[in-house]
């Protein structure tokens, strides 16, 4: 069946590049900070092709279209394309040409490629130019041309900043600035132009409300060592944000005055540090004009990755709450399922009301994954009230889900039986909670980067010749971001990606899981943080401490499928669930998780 509406929408894009002698329009997921998530204004990529997920770079020309994702999407995005003409190309799958690849064969020499070039990265600008030069491409990278089709186009948001109290943040905005710019000034610039929002936030100690459940403010800031500038929407401001600002040395300027401010800042020759990951095309170009630029990464993103005692004791607490109301979570489905109706969007519904139910609750921070049987094999799949399943006493529910706390960011996954499974399924899942345990107990020499680590959490998957097509985890945010650098857990190498060193107080999720299209999905996720252990003539010897601490699920897990080394991690895991969470349940709830932790 044909999608009439995105077929329109494309038609529509086709004919304003005829007019303009466009060949090729390419229309990435971001927004003007390269943003994994986006406010409503820049899901242009979802308008045009209604493809839903985080990730994915669709690619128009007059005879045809196509969408680049990766692999937690490729289910998803089969379905959702589905109808429209344009063409799925599987990310990292044999065969399958990179976007690069393809523009590289199938561009005639002399033609022109288009893009918003405040979406897409300088980094990806650049290789463009390069891979590209030898058929002398023409870039048209001024023009969005989505504002003349889509004619009702949400507005871009505007949500109040909000100031972070040194008792929550744990460093003054004063401290962080001068030591930002101690590195700046180490890389031999004198300013420094931050465009990345979580970076953003973190260094001025504020909040914002512009990206759904990511608490950011759309914005830039011009780092120097007198005086900082925060480019912000006026309408977001309130007195005492204005004064707080005044007090710290942080001018305020229009959010869309960055241009004009770069441009007559290029031409005094002033030497700018900036990272071509996150910072926009446009304004790479523009600052490029007359300025000395010195590329480097953010400094701001590695010291916030590394979490300070304050923030560390803060999460604790709110990991704690959370993993309380997860377990309460539990316990309440497995008591009602098959007694009342309960479907994927009620289920996410009752956990969400849990949370809510904490004191320092903010929001969720992300949507909630709630996917019964097949539709957990969808790694990202999101039920909505015209799709969604009711649940039966039968099958696993998958309910990956986190908030936003005064105090933290959470992410948690539990996958969840819910009657008979096959003996297949508990031979997956035993695997998956084998894999995540063996990484919770990884002991590792500083040095190490994630790739080190992946594979004690895949291996039990490879030694029965599966995998998952995504990494294993990933940085979390302090009251930001669920998704944050430059930590991550994978293990494919990829020439010239980025890794980052485990340092001491980095959280990262453990998330290993099995996707079976059609079938069911299975997902444990924990979120650890990196601490330092003993010191010898060796090294210095590293470790995770867990902060989540929820049940697994017994009824799912095969013993004679596990090491007696991981039974033992399991028993001792379920052991310090129930020791820290039994306190905080009813005598009915409390029973139940004695029984649902007991030793195996």
């Amino acid at each position: 069946m044909e999608n009439e509406t995105i077929r329109q929408r494309l038609s529509a894009l086709r004919a304003v590049m005829e007019r303009e002698k466009i060949d090729y329009y390419m229309i990435p997921t971001a927004d003007f900070h390269n943003s994994e998530y986006v406010g409503a204004y820049f899901t242009v990529r979802e308008y045009f092709c209604g493809f839903t997920g985080s990730n994915g770079t669709l690619l128009v020309w007059q005879e045809g279209a196509g969408l680049w994702t990766d692999g937690r999407y490729f289910i998803q995005a089969e379905n959702e394309l589905a109808g429209t003409g344009v063409t799925l190309f599987r990310m990292a799958e044999e065969g399958v040409p990179t976007l690069h690849e393809f523009l590289k064969e199938n561009m005639k020499e002399g033609q022109t490629l288009s893009f918003d070039g405040r979406v897409v990265p300088a980094a990806e600008g650049v290789l463009l130019e390069k891979k590209l030069a030898d058929k002398k491409i023409s870039f048209v990278y001024d023009r969005d041309l989505a504002d003349e089709v889509w004619k009702e186009r949400p507005a871009m948001s505007c949500k109040a900043l909000r100031v972070l109290s040194e008792e929550i943040a744990g460093k003054s905005v004063s401290k962080k600035l001068a030591e930002v710019m101690e590195e700046v000034k180490k890389g031999g610039a004198e300013k420094l132009l931050l465009t990345k929002l979580d970076d953003l936030m973190w260094l001025f100690n504020v909040r914002g409300g512009d990206v759904e459940c990511n608490p950011v403010a759309l914005s830039y800031g011009y780092i120097g060592e007198r005086e900082s500038i925060l480019f912000v929407q006026k309408e977001a401001l309130c007195k005492e944000t204005e004064n707080y600002l005044k007090e710290n040395h942080i001018a305020v300027r229009p959010y869309d005055s960055i241009m004009d401010f770069l441009e007559k800042e290029a031409g005094q020759e002033t030497k700018i540090m900036l990272d071509k990951r996150h910072c926009s095309y446009c304004l790479y170009k523009k600052a490029a004009a007359g300025a000395k630029v010195v590329e480097g990464k953010n400094p701001t993103e590695l010291k916030k990755a590394i979490k300070n005692p304050t923030e560390l004791a803060n999460m604790e607490k709110i990991f704690m709450q959370d993993s309380v109301a997860v377990t309460k979570f539990i316990y309440w489905l497995k008591k009602h399922i098959g007694k009342m109706e309960i479907t994927e969007i009620t289920a996410a519904d009752y956990l969400e009301n849990l949370r809510r139910q904490i004191p320092e609750f903010l929001d969720l921070s992300f949507p909630t994954i709630s996917a019964y049987k097949e539709n957990a094999a969808m790694m990202h799949y999101e039920a909505t009230p015209e799709n969604f399943k009711v649940l039966a006493p039968e099958g696993m529910l998958l309910v990956d889900s986190g908030g936003q706390y005064m105090g933290g960011t959470t992410d948690v996954t539990r996958t969840i039986v819910l009657g008979p499974v096959s003996d297949e399924i508990k031979c997956h899942y035993t695997a998956v909670a084998a894999g995540m345990l063996n990484l919770s107990h990884a002991k590792w020499l500083y040095g190490c980067t994630g790739r080190n680590l992946d594979i004690l959490a895949r291996a039990p998957l490879w030694n029965m010749h599966m995998d998952y097509k995504c990494g294993t985890g990933h940085g979390v945010g302090y009251i930001l971001n669920v998704h944050e650098g430059p930590q991550g857990l994978r293990w494919r190498f990829v020439e010239g990606a980025a890794e980052a060193v485990i340092e001491e107080g980095m959280d990262v999720t453990n998330e290993p899981g099995v996707y079976i299209e059609g079938s069911h999905g299975i997902r444990i996720e924990n979120v650890m943080v990196a601490k330092n252990g003993v010191k010898n003539t060796d090294g210095q010897f590293m470790h995770f401490e867990t902060l989540t601490y929820v049940p697994m699920d017994l009824d799912a897990i095969d013993v004679t499928c596990m090491t007696e080394e991981t039974r033992g991690y399991l028993n001792a895991y379920h052991k310090k669930v129930y020791e820290k969470i039994a306190p905080y349940l009813d005598a009915e709830e409390s029973a139940w998780l004695k029984e649902a932790t007991r030793e195996v």
